[in-house]
């Protein structure tokens, strides 16, 4: 996952919102949004079809967690466990809290690739580091717009800052206006406005201008899949689930609702 925005108790109707777009190289194979936990608590989320697990994960209690990697300056360590598991570990709880402070004391950092996550449900939001210590760092988030990707949560991020201001004005998006904004942002191809501009660095050096876009294309990797979470404040109601198989410029959004059955 490279693209995971989170408005946290910003909007009127909703508690939470999650809008990610999924970035990876075209040729590990993945499959699309499905039944990841039947029961206890019912999972929801695409399959990387590789080495298993999920980039976002979302449960029927309203509980969502999704990660993006932390890039390397050489390849990354192979005999480690795919960090694919940690949203759906996080998801297996009934709320962020809980998740939270299980996966800070029972996660060795030291057996995966480091990355970034961010849990959340309706009552509270958090950011936690796997990668710089053995015990993964855990920050609890007020609320806002936080954008998370292949960069820390708090780094000078041009492409975290123009989808920020894209996302300013969603508290007055009502109804049908929430899900055609946020995938309007999702599948933009707009590059960050020069006053925005940093370094354009990462770990592994330059980044091409593509990767600034919130929808990305290259010639080998690029933006596969999209999704947008709403969790209704009413803790009866699942979340309302909308995803796209393809680059969302291109691939029409799909309603998940039936999966919840």
């Amino acid at each position: 996952m490279c693209l995971l925005a989170v408005l946290f108790r910003v909007h009127p109707e909703t508690p939470l919102v999650i809008a990610a777009n999924r970035d990876e190289r075209f040729t590990r194979p993945a499959q699309p949004m499905q039944v990841l936990r039947p029961a206890a608590p019912r999972v929801l989320g695409g399959r990387d079809a590789l080495a298993g697990g999920t980039w976002l994960a979302v449960n029927e209690h309203g509980l969502c967690a999704g990660l993006a990697n932390r890039p390397f300056v050489s390849e990354r360590d192979q005999s480690r466990r795919t960090r694919g598991e940690l949203p759906l570990m996080l998801a297996g709880q009934v709320r962020a809290e809980e998740a939270a402070a299980e996966f800070q004391e029972k996660i060795d950092g030291s057996e995966y690739n480091p990355c970034w996550l961010l849990v959340g449900d309706r009552e509270a939001l958090f950011y936690i580091v796997v990668g710089r210590d053995k015990k993964p760092e855990v920050a609890r988030l007020p609320p806002g717009i936080h954008v998370l990707e292949n960069r820390p949560l708090d780094a000078v991020s041009a492409k975290a800052q123009m989808i920020r201001r894209a996302l300013a004005p969603v508290s007055g998006w009502p109804g049908v206006a929430l899900l055609n904004g946020l995938h309007g942002v999702l599948r933009s191809h707009r590059l960050p406005a020069p006053e925005l501009s940093d370094d354009d660095r990462n770990d592994t050096g330059p980044r091409p201008s593509q990767v600034l876009a919130a929808c990305v294309h290259t010639a080998v990797y690029g933006t596969r899949s999209a999704m947008l979470i709403i969790v209704p404040p009413e803790q009866d109601q699942p979340p309302r689930v909308h995803y796209a198989d393809g680059p969302p410029c291109t691939a029409p959004l799909s309603d998940a609702s039936h999966l919840w059955r």
